[in-house]
């Protein structure tokens, strides 16, 4: 009986050992479980405050890209508003949408070659007409190779296309909108001469290259003046009967080609060809 009033004497403290251990278990449970309830939350906020960073960012990229192809449409409204008017001009100014305007009045050679695959064979034009382009921010964009305004024809006829060209590409390092023009022909006849048909053929071309350099961050304030128009006219007088005659356009490294019929007499016809420089210059507006 001794022995067994013992057993139980010695299992009273081990029992009250092991209430002391599960309340301890319990007391050092819950503050983990908060701990890691705690650190699940932060998580849980770090991952939504990422994405919520990342989507305001993505929307004001969107904004100011969009901002900058405006700004770019909207100079080319003013420029074509002074083709043509030697003395008038217009200001524009650009917001700032984070990159880079480049006025560049040595960029973008332009050569025009005129053919009737027999006796005419001439260059009517060999000379850099300049460009401007808004250098984004950004490595990359979601539309490069698309067009703004124009095509990407380097030499266009009567068919209703636009002189300019506005369009996205990649550049040297972030993607840049350029805005340049290419030569349109224009095509009529004026009745005979010499009893030969006369052949109106006239090539109007929009040259930038007596603008100011220009390479500004921020807000850029333009002034777009016409300077001068200037007209060359060369006159082919043939005895044949030419069908067409085929104007050929390098522009900026890549080619295109337009065909005008060309009408004629038994006695042949005349062809006056017309290169039309309207010189229009791009500098900063001091205000």
């Amino acid at each position: 009986m001794v022995h067994g009033r013992d057993h139980k004497l010695m299992d009273v403290p081990n029992e009250h050992r092991l209430v002391k251990l599960h309340r301890s278990i319990r007391a050092v449970a819950i503050p983990i479980t908060f701990l890691l309830l705690f650190v699940s939350m932060l998580g849980v906020i770090s991952i939504t405050y990422y994405f919520a960073v990342e989507k305001v960012n993505a929307r004001s990229t969107t904004l100011k890209i969009a901002t900058a192809k405006q700004d770019m449409l909207s100079l080319d409204d003013a420029l074509m508003q002074v083709i043509g008017q030697p003395g008038s001009a217009r200001t524009f100014e650009f917001g700032d949408s984070g990159g880079q305007v480049n006025v560049q009045p040595a960029a973008n050679t332009l050569i025009v070659n005129i053919s009737d695959g027999v006796d005419i064979a001439a260059t009517v034009c060999n000379e850099t007409i300049g460009q401007v382009s808004y250098v984004l921010p950004y490595s990359e964009s979601p539309d490069s190779g698309l067009f703004l305004k124009g095509d990407s024809r380097t030499i266009t006829d009567q068919s209703g296309a636009v002189m300019t060209q506005l369009y996205i590409r990649s550049g040297a390092e972030h993607p840049e909108i350029l805005l340049h023009y290419r030569p349109t022909v224009s095509y009529t006849t004026a009745g005979t001469e010499n009893g030969k048909t006369v052949n109106n053929i006239r090539v109007y071309i929009v040259n930038l290259n007596a603008s100011d350099p220009i390479a500004l961050y921020g807000k850029v304030p333009l002034k777009i003046s016409c300077v001068t128009t200037q007209i060359s006219t060369t006159t082919y007088d043939l005895s044949y009967k030419p069908e067409s005659l085929t104007l050929t356009a390098s522009l900026d490294g890549a080619s295109g080609q337009v065909t005008v019929p060309v009408s004629s007499t038994s006695g042949g016809a005349i062809i006056k060809v017309e290169t039309v420089f309207c010189n229009v210059r791009i500098q900063r507006w001091l205000r």
